[in-house]
Order: structure tokens, then sequence, then C-alpha cells
């Protein structure tokens, strides 16, 4: 079977190659390189705006056909699992380290703001400050044995170490055990002002909008703090640990001391998203921490374009999103959801939104994911070549 055929353009591969380039981002890309400063800070008010509208009732009928709670799934789904994302890609996507255990620091999150609310009255602020605080330090502990394995071996013991913090929140009395940690206060309100018939910053249990616009708040946040460090000399070093690592440690570059802080901030980020769940839903078990959580992260940071924030958002969105979409085909919603996650990732391999130069080290050959262990071969390769020969 030759490939080389198909590769030049007459269909198959080619074909697929071709559908991939009709839909690239490219000349979007060198738009907003040449943006002056004026337009892009314009372009950002959109998107904070269109931000805010998006729980308006038009909008659900498209978005929760089936007559699902739109500012809910919002909240509870689609906010929440960007806020984790944006946390994953500075551990996964930034620095090339596969963790499977990302809800651990969730857990973290949620199990501190949940034990300081009921048991010590702490308000959710001074809640939300230890919770960030209490999850970097897991990410350090976590860190500090283990990440001097690479690739497989760092996915197992993350993958442990989130089934740890599971287990032992469902055997420990301090927590109540399987049946888990009831009445946890919501944030309190800050005022009744009303915008547009929205008290945004009124908690409780009958609106979820409020809990939407925290999240933003803490997304841009998020934002804002990722794309510093990784203009800084840390992002430059997480790179480089990402490229090749032994390289980068060749080069000076203390590679543990910069993965242990990615650990830290990507945990910090997770923490804070399960202090808002849990002051949200006002009740927590080890169920709400499954495995299943770590993995549909994951998958949404490879979905939009590891290493790429406004592709990993977009990735955690659709992730989020797709399987209420669907809601309506019943049993059969999963099935098209996993249909519908096999044909991006066909015509979109590097994802639904990759950076330049994650693209560039997928078209290398080395995968971008460093000591992930993800590399594939590229043009020109023998892993590459021996595709093409068919053998």
């Amino acid at each position: 079977m030759n490939l080389t055929k198909n590769a030049n353009g007459n269909g198959g591969a080619g074909g697929l190659r071709s559908a991939r380039d009709r839909f690239s981002l490219d000349p979007l890309r060198d738009w907003w390189a040449s943006a002056p400063g004026a337009v892009r800070w314009a372009v950002y008010l959109l998107l904070v705006v269109g931000a805010l509208v998006l729980p308006s009732e038009a909008i659900g009928s498209f978005m929760a056909p089936s007559g699902s709670d739109w500012p809910s799934m919002l909240s509870s789904q689609i906010a929440i699992y960007v806020l984790l994302a944006i946390g994953l890609n500075v551990v996964v996507g930034m620095a090339g380290l596969l963790d499977l255990g990302y809800v651990a620091f969730y857990a973290v999150g949620g199990y501190t703001m949940a034990i300081f609310a009921t048991r010590y009255g702490w308000n959710f602020w001074e809640s939300l400050g230890l919770a960030i605080g209490f999850s970097a330090l897991a990410g350090v502990i976590l860190g500090a044995p283990t990440l001097r394995l690479r690739g497989d071996y760092l996915a197992i013991v993350t993958l442990g170490f989130g089934e740890i913090v599971k287990r032992t929140a469902n055997n420990a009395s301090y927590v109540n055990g399987p049946r888990g940690v009831q009445g946890i206060p919501h944030p309190p309100s800050l005022s009744e002002f009303e915008i547009l018939g929205v008290q945004p910053l009124k908690y409780g249990l009958l609106d979820a909008r409020p809990y939407y616009y925290l999240l933003v708040l803490f997304i841009i946040v998020a934002i804002i703090f990722v794309k510093r460090l990784e203009r800084s000399r840390v992002g430059r070093a997480w790179a480089s640990i990402r490229e090749d690592e032994d390289a980068a440690e060749l080069m000076g570059v203390p590679t543990f001391k910069f993965k242990l802080a990615a650990f830290a901030i990507g945990a910090a980020i997770g923490g804070s998203g399960g202090v808002v769940f849990a002051g949200q839903i006002t009740s927590i078990n080890p169920q709400n921490f499954e495995f299943l959580v770590s993995a549909l992260i994951l998958a949404g940071v490879v979905l939009g374009g590891s290493g790429n924030l406004p592709g990993v958002m977009l990735g955690a969105a659709v992730l989020a999103w797709l399987p209420e979409r669907f809601r309506f085909l019943h049993d059969y919603r999963m099935l098209i959801f996993g249909a519908a996650l096999v044909m991006m990732m066909i015509f979109r391999p590097e994802g639904l939104w990759p950076s330049r130069q994650r693209k560039a080290e997928l078209a290398e050959g080395t995968g971008g994911m460093g000591s992930m262990g993800a590399e594939v071969a590229g043009p020109g390769q023998p892993g590459a070549a021996a595709v093409e020969e068919g053998k």
C-alpha cells in the first residue's frame, strides 16, 4: 500500500490535508499579529461583553435545546471546565508534564472550602485564599518526589495521587466519608444592585448566573496571570523543558524547580475552581472527584490545542457542552459525542486552535510534548517514511 500518492493530493490523506488547510486559523493569526493595540483591547472588551451576555435565554434556547438550565450548565460545567483547563494547560501544555490526577487539586480546593467554612466559620473569601495555598502545597507535595520521573511513569504516579485523595476523603470520618460535607455556605452577597434583571453579586440556590460571573472573573484573572508567566523567563524555561528536557538542563535551566512551579501553579488554579464548585452546590462528596474529571479536562486541553490558551479554553468548553447539546438523543448521545470528538481529531489532529509553535513541533516530529512521551514521526523522519511506503 503506497500512501505517497494520496499525500500528493489525490484523495485519502491528501484530501484530508486539504480539508484541514481550508479551516486553517493562520490568516486570523496574521491579522492579530499585525493588529494595533487599540484593536486588540476592543476585541478583549467584546469578548468580555460576550461572556457576560452568554447566560441570556436567547442563547440558551440554542445551546441547551433539551430544556436544561443553561445558566446552571454554564456555571457548574462549562466555566468550571474552562478554569480547570487553564490550570492543567500550565502543566501539560506549557511544561510538557502529563498529569492524570489533576482532579485531586480540584478536590483539595473543594474540601478546604467545605471544612473551614462549616467547622471554623471561615467565609468564602478567606477559605478561597487558604484553598489556593493548600492546593499549591499539594502540587509541591506531589511534585517534589515524582518530577524526576517522565512520560508514562509520571502519568501513573499522578493518576495514583488522584485516587489517593479520593480514597482518603472516602474513608475519613473527619469529612463524613462517602456522605461528604453538607451545609457549605454560599459566597456572601456583596450587594443587591441589579443589571438587566440580574443581581450578579447575590449568591443563592435559585440563580446560577452570579456563580457564572464569579467564574468569569476567576478565568480572566487566571488568563492574565498565565499569559504574564508565558512571556517571562518562566514561560521560556517551560517551553525548553517541553521541547527537550535534557538539552534544557545542559543549557543551565534548573528544570526540577520550574517543573515544580508548574505543578504548584496549575494546582492552585484547580483549587480555586473547587472552591466555587463547593460554594455553589453546598454539598460535596468523593464521588464529585472521579478520575473521569481529570480525563475530560485533559481531553479538552488536547482537543483545543495543548499549549495555546484560547485553544484549551475552547476545547474544554466544547467538551463540557457537547453532551448536553446532544441530550435529546437520550441513550445515543454519548455515541454521537464520541463520534464528534473522533471527527474533530481527524480534521484537527493538532487541536481546534493550536499555537504556531505547537504546529511547528508536530511538523518536526517532536510532538512538542517532551517528557509526555507523545512524540510522533514528522515528514522526512524514519517513522513517517515507513508509513508513506506502507511498510
